[in-house]
């Protein structure tokens, strides 16, 4: 498995000066984009359209032509803020002000069609206080407030996202009643079902029947948050955010809308990760005083609860103390195997019971947790093993161990029976059968810099760095080594945040949907990751779904080259190197000392911002 930041983009950033004129200086590009208005943001999305945010609204760019896939003015200048990508689906929401001002206009954007599929505006909606996108169901559920023509009523209203239009729309109280304080209405998100859906409001949960809006059912639940049912919607927990955020009341309502709790379950902290089991749900949650060191605080942990399904008594006597947060969880047949951010590893039965002998300390940062023939690897920031994942005994006699590494990476070399491991300007051969360890090559790079990539070629061993390139051959030797010096300590920026927030959009979106599955992948197993990844919207329809999911398994088009900015004869540019020879393929002259770029590895784009308003697009596949 090889580790890398972020699976379909290189993004490198670095801010532009306002003051040049830079469009006639760059190479000619084989497609050129005049978005109308100055440039304040790109993201590349996961559908590979590239989604630009200006002082004008919102710009969709596929490269194919020089026309602009979509133009969205309609609100004038968007913030990045105010722009909500759903993960794992073609879709992106813009809401004017933010979601959290009721006087907010929200609009629905397909950015593979270019198509607005919904706006507040020109559906009938004064006040939409949310908008959520359902998958795999492939549909949006608005509730809100009508306009005046229907007496401002409180409405739920579903809409087919493959085409726009409305499925079913609903009062959920008298209209007439506006205010906050009055009347019914909704305090979380909607859970859509089969056959009908569940409303959490101010007053109870309301269950309407599709299509009719007819009332099946309601109850005194109030303020719930948000819900998720099972596969076979039979069972159905309620979340309740209490005391300002800090905590969870947990509710098991049943299909006719009964308590089926006599007492509802209350964890410390906001749920973070759960998953419904046959015999109960298991719940991470995690309490923070919200102080920025927070995550090291001795307050501030992740509590660890398994929750009967017949009575909602926590099922552990005993909880495991965590002592940290929970970077990884995962489900496993005997029992809920978690790894901890600060270091450490164990694994509980579904009884409570302690099923490693004692908890595995580890380094802190648990990079990698991964199934091997052997046992459980771990990778930290400071040391690697592998272990059983029966007993917690560790495989390796002891386990390697570096200096904590800002850039650790590591690959399974499977013609020579071994794990690769680069760390501490170090690669480490470790056998995937004895577990002996050996330093196979140091690795200097030139530039300050440390490797922050191992992978596999045919010819040989290959680390990299955003300047570096090293080819060794089986045993440690050099084959050929390049540095292209950084065109000026700025010019390379920061490799874009915005891959936590995708992460964190995708487990509220999960969380929202459906019980999350908590699997241990297979080390080395991306097909299989690609697969889950692609699940939910596998049993969605619509031409822009299947477009989405044809990249998801496509193959990098630049897999087997790396782009290197630098200072080149003609000026500052990009140079393309062959990962198998490190032979130069390609220049592209930006002339640009500070540049602000986005590569698609997977399309083969390169995205340049040549000057405030424009943007110019090279296809790497030439």
């Amino acid at each position: 498995m090889k580790t890398s930041i972020l699976f379909y983009t290189l993004i490198c950033f670095a801010f532009i000066n306002q003051n040049s004129m830079l469009a006639q200086k760059a190479e000619q590009p084989d497609f050129r984009y005049d978005t109308g208005a100055k440039i304040n943001e790109m993201s590349l999305t996961q559908g590979g359209t590239m989604v630009v945010a200006t002082n004008d609204g919102l710009v969709g760019i596929k490269p194919g032509s020089n026309q602009l896939l979509f133009n969205f003015t309609e609100y004038g200048r968007v913030k990045p803020e105010e722009l909500t990508f759903i993960p794992n689906a073609p879709y992106v929401i813009v809401a004017q002000g933010g979601f959290a001002n009721l006087t907010a206009k929200k609009s629905v954007i397909d950015y593979i069609s270019g198509q607005v599929l919904f706006n507040t505006e020109s559906n009938g909606w004064k006040i939409a206080y949310s908008c959520d996108v359902k998958m795999p169901q492939n549909k949006l559920v608005v509730t809100g407030q009508r306009r005046s023509e229907e007496k401002f009523a409180t409405a739920v209203a579903v809409y087919d996202l493959n085409t726009g239009k409305e499925d079913y729309r609903f009062n959920l109280g008298d209209p007439g009643k506006v205010t906050m304080g009055a009347g019914m209405q909704p305090s979380g998100s909607v859970l859509l079902l089969k056959d009908y859906l569940i409303v959490p409001t101010t007053k109870g949960l309301l269950a309407k029947k599709a299509q009719t809006g007819e009332t099946l059912w309601e109850n005194d639940m109030k303020n719930i948050s948000w819900m998720v049912a099972d596969a076979s919607e039979k069972e159905i927990y309620a979340f309740e955010s209490v005391n300002q955020g800090k905590n969870t009341r947990i509710h098991k309502v049943g299909v006719n809308g009964a308590e089926l709790w006599k007492d509802d379950h209350k964890v410390k902290g906001q749920v973070v990760n759960f998953q419904i089991l046959p015999n109960g749900i298991a719940v991470v949650s995690n309490q923070s005083d919200g102080g920025s060191d927070s995550v090291f605080a001795a307050k501030n942990e992740s509590n660890i609860a398994f929750l009967s399904a017949s009575n909602g008594e926590d099922l552990w006597e005993k909880a495991p103390k965590t002592k940290g947060y929970v970077q990884h969880f995962y489900v496993m047949e005997d029992g809920i195997l978690f790894g901890i951010y600060q270091g450490g590893i164990n694994k509980i039965s579904f009884d409570g019971q302690t099923l490693f002998k004692k908890p595995l300390k580890t380094g802190e940062n648990i990079l990698t947790m991964a199934e091997t023939p052997q046992g459980l690897i771990y990778i930290t920031s400071e040391d690697a093993n592998i272990v059983n994942l029966k007993t917690g005994d560790q495989v390796w006699d002891k386990p390697l161990k570096y200096k904590r590494a800002g850039a650790v990476s590591s690959t399974l070399d499977s013609k020579n029976n071994r794990y690769l491991i680069s760390a501490d300007e170090n690669l480490f051969a470790v056998d995937a059968t004895s577990g002996d360890v050996t330093t196979l090559a140091e690795s200097k790079f030139d530039g300050k810099e440390a490797p922050s990539h191992v992978e596999i070629r045919d010819g040989g061993i290959l680390l990299t760095s955003d300047q570096n390139m090293l080819l060794m051959d089986w045993n440690g030797g050099k084959q050929w080594q390049e540095y292209y010096r950084a065109p000026g300590k700025s010019a390379m920026g920061a490799i874009l945040a915005g891959v936590s927030a995708v992460a964190s959009a995708a487990a509220a979106t999960a969380a929202a949907n459906s019980s999350m599955q908590n699997k241990l992948a297979g080390y080395n197993s991306q097909s299989e990751r690609d697969a889950d990844l692609a699940g939910g919207m596998a049993a969605a329809t619509g031409a822009s779904i299947s477009e989405m999911l044809k990249r998801f398994k496509a193959t990098a088009a630049t897999k087997d080259d790396q782009f290197i900015l630098t200072k080149l004869e003609d000026g500052v540019g990009l140079v393309k190197l062959s990962k198998d020879t490190g032979e130069k393929g390609k220049e592209i002259v930006l002339k640009d000392k500070q540049p602000e770029y986005i590569v698609d590895e997977i399309g083969g784009i390169l995205y340049y911002k040549a000057d405030n308003n424009s943007i110019f697009a090279y296809d790497l596949k030439k």
